[in-house]
């Protein structure tokens, strides 16, 4: 057995070196295309100086009108969100501690539901291009650990007590601020975490700076229960990978006239929603399906997928918490999603304007769920769909990270969160920044 344990650690090895050289060779691209002694400029600036100016520089954004990298309805403002994003990858350094043990931390949990917090950790880590050893260079600071990961080392089944993980959690960060400066330096608002499990704010209640202060990535980004802060913490995406080496296997629809189902939802029964959805929609209407777990006798005949792929609108409803990995998969199978729950903050909401693709529904309505559909016009729903396609590849998850997938949107919320939260009188002599740059566009 220890020959076969080493064997294997040997092949892991291996397969990382291998995966490395890949890495280094696609995933790391060069830099905005900038003047030489502009980029020594850039080098030379510090964190502060670096954030001041990005914050100027966005505030006068050129005018973006066709661009072929982005699609503009999709966007709030594209002129806006193209230039903060040129400007985060030409600035933009994170630091990532080396503390914590596996399988809490660095270890991504890759299968599942929870699979968002363990996808971004795996290609945070193995990132190149914007993470920095060196601490004084970073912009924002990563706490690398995966709440799935700790649900399932420290949780004891059925005890519903929760604190234990978060004890775990706050000693990890008391750790931190006492080894080094950083934490204290700004009491944790340059700092970030990404937690995908539906308890991932609860375990976050034992330091108070952590829940006050610090970026936080969340599945479960509830803006009714005080702990999530529209505006300052990032709506992570909730995605249900089923296929570690190929995460975008079966992604893609049919067409309009191929969609006879005007909406559809099959899932387990839990929360306050799906039972109402449910009571008033299950076997009422043929347009409607509606359903619990999808029974064998329709599942034998079409497929959940096939259901999705064969629908107008795909029903998102909240389950015990507000997120749901039916709103990602709508959008891979280019159904329009139609989101039932009122205090989820939406992933991405600050640049992306969710009314272009998709249906937002009280809680309250669901009882005038089909007359609500029915009266989308063709021609809109048509361009809504379109829209959904064109969408599509900003909530991908790519092996090797591409411009503006779903890495680099996660990536470019936290940057943005710092950037708002970021006070300028935390900087010294402002003039040298913006004075260097007065004259000169940063980007060609």
């Amino acid at each position: 057995m220890r020959v076969m344990e080493r064997r294997a650690r040997l092949m892991r090895r291996k397969r990382h070196r291998k995966h490395a050289r890949i890495v280094e060779k696609i995933i790391y691209l060069p830099p905005p295309a900038v003047p030489d002694h502009l980029q020594r400029f850039i080098a030379s600036l510090t964190p502060n100086e670096a954030l001041a100016y990005a914050k100027s520089e966005i505030e006068k954004a050129p005018l973006v009108t066709d661009d072929p990298d982005l699609y503009a309805p999709l966007f709030r403002n594209i002129s806006i969100f193209k230039r903060s994003y040129e400007l985060m990858e030409l600035l933009l350094k994170v630091h990532i501690y080396k503390e914590g043990e596996r399988p809490i931390f660095h270890e991504p949990h890759l299968m599942g539901i929870y699979s968002s917090e363990g996808w971004f950790m795996k290609l945070m880590e193995e990132n190149r291009y914007f993470v920095t050893r060196d601490p004084e260079k970073a912009h924002l600071f990563y706490l690398p650990y995966s709440s799935r990961q700790l649900q399932m080392a420290v949780y004891v089944p059925n005890s519903h007590n929760l604190r234990p993980l978060s004890i775990f959690l706050r000693d990890y960060v008391n750790m931190l601020a006492a080894k080094y400066p950083f934490w204290n330096r700004t009491h944790g608002t340059d700092h970030f975490l990404v937690a995908c499990h539906d308890w991932g704010p609860y375990i976050l209640k034992d330091h108070e700076e952590l829940i006050r202060n610090t970026i936080k990535a969340l599945c479960n980004a509830d803006i009714s229960e005080g702990i999530f802060k529209a505006g300052k913490d990032v709506s992570l995406p909730e995605t249900a990978i089923r296929n570690v080496g190929k995460p975008l296997i079966n992604v893609g629809g049919k067409r309009v006239s191929q969609r006879p189902i005007l909406a559809f939802f099959a899932g387990n029964m839990h929360g306050p929603v799906r039972p109402k959805l449910l009571e008033y929609w299950s076997d009422k209407d043929e347009d409607m399906k509606i359903y619990g777990p999808l029974p064998n006798r329709v599942s034998r005949k079409m497929s959940y997928l096939e259901h999705m792929k064969s629908s107008k609108f795909c029903l998102c409803p909240m389950g015990f918490e507000v997120n749901s990995p039916r709103i990602v998969e709508a959008i891979y199978y280019e159904c329009v999603p139609v989101i039932i729950a009122d205090n989820l903050a939406l992933p991405f909401d600050e640049v992306l304007d969710w009314s272009a693709f998709s249906l937002i529904v009280a809680e309250k309505d669901i009882p005038k769920l089909k007359e609500i559909l029915l009266s989308i016009p063709l021609r809109r729903y048509q361009v809504m769909q379109n829209n959904v396609k064109r969408l599509q590849k900003h909530f991908h998850w790519n092996s090797i990270p591409t411009r503006y997938d779903l890495f680099h949107m996660i990536l470019h919320s936290i940057w943005s969160s710092r950037l708002n939260q970021f006070q300028e009188s935390g900087y010294h002599n402002p003039s040298r920044v913006l004075s260097a740059f007065s004259t000169r566009p940063l980007l060609d």
